[in-house]
């Protein structure tokens, strides 16, 4: 089986695409849109919504660095997985697929590829310099 060039290499640029990405959006909740997210989750009937604001915020952020230094990143992407397929259900699914373009309406697009993204980091793994440690192959390490 022919997996490319350098899949390693591959396998730790989207780790840290990935990492960089959820940073991105954690951050703001963490560093001061804690409330507004709190409220948009209570908006949705989310029980305990400033809990949970903080626990998706958390998840994100720190489970970016996680993902970007390549620590856990096994258990990480399956909780952000876990996190995009709520956002999912609870938000993006009742407006279609296209999250930009012409008929975008904040749709699930993004969050299914992030989520295709996180599973090829779980049956992958995290690809060069992780401090996994599993810079081989699935099964290497």
């Amino acid at each position: 089986m022919n997996r490319g060039v350098n899949p390693e290499l591959g396998l730790a640029i989207l780790r840290v695409a990935l990492g960089v990405i959820f940073i991105s959006h954690g951050a703001p909740k963490l560093f001061g849109g804690m409330e507004a997210t709190a409220g948009f989750f209570g908006s949705l009937g989310i029980p305990l919504p400033f809990a949970a604001a903080w626990a998706v915020a958390l998840l994100e952020f720190v489970g970016g660095i996680f993902l970007v230094i390549g620590l856990l990143v096994t258990p990480m992407s399956l909780l952000l997985t876990l996190t995009m397929m709520a956002g999912i259900v609870l938000v993006h699914a009742p407006n279609g697929w296209y999250v930009i373009g012409p008929q975008a309406n904040g749709g699930v697009e993004f969050n299914v590829a992030l989520i295709a993204g996180l599973l090829m980091l779980v049956f992958g793994g995290p690809g060069l310099a992780s401090m996994d440690g599993r810079g081989g192959p699935p099964g290497s390490a």
